[in-house]
C-alpha cells in the first residue's frame, strides 16, 4: 500500500499499521479510501510434499522432527480430507469467541487461496489459534499450510495457506531484528520491549516472539514490511537508548526457556486461587489484576475471578511473567493438587 508524501506522517503510518489486514479491504484515511493487501500470493515450496504435523501440548508449539532449524520453518501436514461442513463446524472445538473469529478468518483465507490456486499469509498467530487453525484446515481438501516462526521454538507463527500446487518456493514472511543498547544498569523485561514497540503504532499481530539477550538487548521477529518503519521509529526501550538493525534469521540467538515446577493444593480450580499461588501474590491483589485486564489465559484476557483453569492452560500476568498448568489430581479431602510450571 502506497501513500502520498502529504499523508506520510507518523499518524498515517500508525493508521496503516493498524489497518494492515488480510485481503483487499477498503480503509478510510483522511476521508479517502485506501486498500490494504498485506496478504498477497507468494510462491512457496517445501522439502517434502507430504509431512506430519505434531503439536506439542506441553510447549504450545508446532514440532516437526525435520524442521529447517536454520530458518525455523515447520512444514505442516497437507490436508487431504473432503471439504465437508461450513467454517463454524470446522472450528467447533474452539472455546474463546475471539479465537473462533481468528480461526474462521484463517479458514476462509485458506479456502480463498485454494480456489485461486495461490498462497496467502496470516499475521502472527497465538499458539492456541495456530493449533485450532491447523486442526480446522485438516478438514479441507486441496489446502496446505506451512508455519513460519523464525526459529524452531517459536510460539507465535504465521501460516502460509493455499493450494498445494502453488507452494513452489520458501516465502520471505518473517524478518528478524536486533534491538541493542546498554541494558547493563537498566535491565528491561519482555513487557518493556513489547510496550515500546507497540508504542510506535505497530499492532501485536505484526510481531512474533521477542527473545531477550540480557545486557545486549533483544532479538525480535516481525513482518518484513515493517522493518524499515520500526528501525526509524524505535529509539528507546524504557529509559535506554537503542539501535535497531535487521539481521538474518540464522543469526538469532535463543535457548529453551528455563522453568521451575512446584505443586499447590487448592480448594478449587478458580484462576484467582491458582494464579495467586503460582505467582506468590495475595488473592486480593490477583483479583485487582484481573479487574484491570492484566491477567490472561491462553493469550486471552480474563475478566472473571471464577474462571476455571485446566491442564495445559498458560496463565500470564502483566509484570509477573507466566506459568503453565501441569497435572491436576484430586485429593482424598476433595481438594485439587495442581502442578505449576513457572517460566523464569
Amino acid at each position: 500500500m502506497a501513500a502520498s508524501s502529504g499523508l506520510a506522517s507518523q499518524q498515517f503510518l500508525k493508521t496503516v499499521v493498524r489497518t494492515f489486514v488480510a485481503g483487499p479491504r477498503a480503509v478510510n484515511i483522511n476521508g479517502k479510501p485506501y486498500y490494504s493487501g498485506a496478504f498477497r500470493p507468494f510462491p512457496v515450496t517445501t522439502s517434502r510434499t507430504s509431512s506430519v504435523l505434531y503439536f506439542d501440548s506441553r510447549t504450545c508449539s508446532v514440532v516437526d522432527s525435520l524442521c529447517n532449524t536454520a530458518l525455523g520453518i515447520c512444514h505442516l501436514a497437507q490436508a487431504v480430507k473432503d471439504d465437508t461442513g461450513d467454517t463454524v463446524a470446522l472450528i467447533k472445538g474452539v472455546g474463546d469467541k475471539g479465537a473462533i473469529e481468528d480461526v474462521k478468518h484463517v479458514v476462509e483465507m485458506a479456502r480463498r487461496a485454494s480456489s485461486r490456486r495461490g498462497v496467502l499469509h496470516t499475521d502472527f498467530l497465538t499458539p492456541p489459534v495456530l493449533k485450532e487453525s491447523v486442526l480446522a484446515l485438516e478438514n479441507l481438501a486441496d489446502v496446505k499450510a506451512v508455519a513460519h516462526g523464525g526459529y524452531p521454538q517459536a510460539e507465535r507463527c504465521r501460516l502460509s495457506v493455499g493450494h498445494p500446487d502453488a507452494f513452489t518456493a520458501d516465502p520471505d514472511v518473517v524478518a528478524a531484528m536486533s534491538i541493542s543498547g546498554n541494558f547493563g544498569f537498566q535491565p528491561c523485561s519482555h513487557g518493556d520491549f513489547l510496550g515500546s514497540i507497540l508504542g510506535t503504532g505497530i499492532t501485536r499481530d505484526k510481531l512474533g516472539d521477542i527473545i531477550l539477550q540480557g545486557e545486549k538487548g533483544a532479538h525480535i521477529l516481525l513482518v518484513p514490511e515493517l522493518v524499515d518503519f520500526l528501525t526509524s521509529s524505535l529509539d528507546k526501550v524504557g529509559n535506554v537508548s537503542v539501535t535497531c538493525k535487521r539481521m538474518p534469521l540464522i543469526a538469532l540467538e535463543y535457548e529453551p526457556p528455563r522453568t521451575m515446577s512446584f505443586k499447590t493444593v487448592e480448594a478449587s480450580l478458580r484462576i484467582d486461587a491458582i494464579a495467586s499461588a503460582g505467582f506468590k501474590i495475595s488473592r486480593s491483589k490477583l483479583v485487582d489484576l484481573i479487574s484491570s485486564g492484566d491477567v490472561r489465559v491462553n493469550w486471552t484476557n480474563v475478566m472473571k475471578n471464577n474462571t476455571t483453569i485446566k491442564t495445559g492452560d498458560i496463565i500470564s500476568v502483566s509484570g509477573k511473567g507466566r506459568l503453565k498448568i501441569g497435572e491436576i489430581n484430586s485429593t482424598k479431602k476433595g481438594k485439587f493438587a495442581v502442578e505449576l510450571i513457572r517460566y523464569l
